[in-house]
């Protein structure tokens, strides 16, 4: 598998997490966890964007398409599933893990 298309996926995931944890109580209590889960998601987000564009621009028209119907699952996937306690954390390790790959996919052109 691409290291884009898994970065793709991972990125989506950490946006979504991010977005779906409005409520004080699935969001970290320290004042600084919250602003990192906050940057980071939002980051996932932008960097999701950023991923997409360069695939339209780099990859053939039907690899992003297959990036945005696989984002979409593994979005409802996460979604449907109801949020976590753990969900935080793993965001937060799903944006680094999505930004790296997204470092590693960017330069390596």
């Amino acid at each position: 598998m691409r290291p884009w298309f898994v970065a793709l996926l991972l990125l989506s995931a950490a946006g979504v997490i991010e977005a779906r944890c409005s409520t004080p109580g699935l969001r970290p209590a320290a004042p600084a966890a919250d602003r990192a889960f906050r940057i980071l998601g939002r980051s996932a987000f932008a960097f999701w964007l950023v991923l997409l564009a360069w695939g339209f621009l780099n990859l053939p028209w039907w690899q992003p398409v297959a990036g945005i119907v696989g984002s979409l699952a593994l979005n409802a996937l996460i979604v449907r599933a109801g949020a976590r306690p753990y969900w935080p954390g793993l965001s937060m390790g799903l944006s680094l893990a999505g930004l790296f790959l997204t470092a590693v996919v960017l330069l390596s052109r």
